[in-house]
């Protein structure tokens, strides 16, 4: 029998309410544990030292006198534990936002409207290394695709178009037909979008093209 790897869980932000709702819906999935809370900053960098989990829910907003206090502690984290997978949970969503968050090493944002089949499929994937963003930041990330002259010194035009449609979570075989291209040769793009940017996986390319300020 195989046994299913437990993902550990933290979970970050002001509400207390939230924090328990959370805690509850997401311990009803036998790989999700809950193994930390924090409701501020401070609280949040000694609860991730203390507790190591493998995947921080954040939210951008932690105080009333800061907007997004969470982007900085997103960098903070980012910067000494560069292995931890970071995912926004927000009740914002911009496209400015989404970039910003992404930059400073979110590996994926959603909005806490989400339901919780498609926030559980995020965390799975954030804790496997891969990217992960709801349709509306999906969105917002491909939009951001546009007129930025740095992605093309890197990628070919075609390279472009079949990044943004990886971002949008379409298939060889769908990326294929949307460009009227084999699904061989949709595939030869991904490979080389890829190798370019230094990833593995087809859901990395988005969030690395973001860190390297490409999107």
């Amino acid at each position: 029998m195989t046994l299913t790897r437990v993902i550990r869980l933290a979970l970050v932000d002001d509400h207390a309410i939230l924090r328990q709702g959370l805690r509850s819906l997401l311990e009803r999935e036998d790989d999700l544990v809950v193994v930390g809370e924090a409701s501020s900053e401070p609280e949040a960098a000694a609860m991730v030292d203390a507790v190591q989990p493998d995947v921080v829910l954040l939210d951008l907003k932690l105080s009333a006198g800061s907007d997004f206090e969470g982007l900085s502690l997103c960098a903070k984290f980012s910067a000494t534990h560069p292995d931890l997978g970071l995912l926004v949970l927000t009740t914002f969503l911009d496209e400015d936002l989404v970039v910003r968050a992404v930059h400073a090493g979110a590996r994926g944002y959603v909005v806490k409207d989400v339901d919780t089949t498609e926030l559980v499929r995020a965390i799975r994937a954030i804790s496997a290394g891969e990217s992960a963003f709801d349709s509306r930041s999906a969105a917002a990330v491909v939009r951001s695709l546009n007129g930025r002259g740095e992605a093309r010194e890197q990628l070919t035009d075609r390279e472009v178009e079949v990044l943004r449609l990886l971002a949008a979570g379409l298939s060889n075989a769908k990326i294929g037909e949307q460009l009227f291209i084999s699904a061989t040769t949709a595939k030869f793009h991904v490979s080389n979008i890829m190798r370019k940017l230094g990833v593995s996986r087809r859901a990395e390319a988005v969030y690395a093209a973001s860190k390297r300020g490409l999107i």
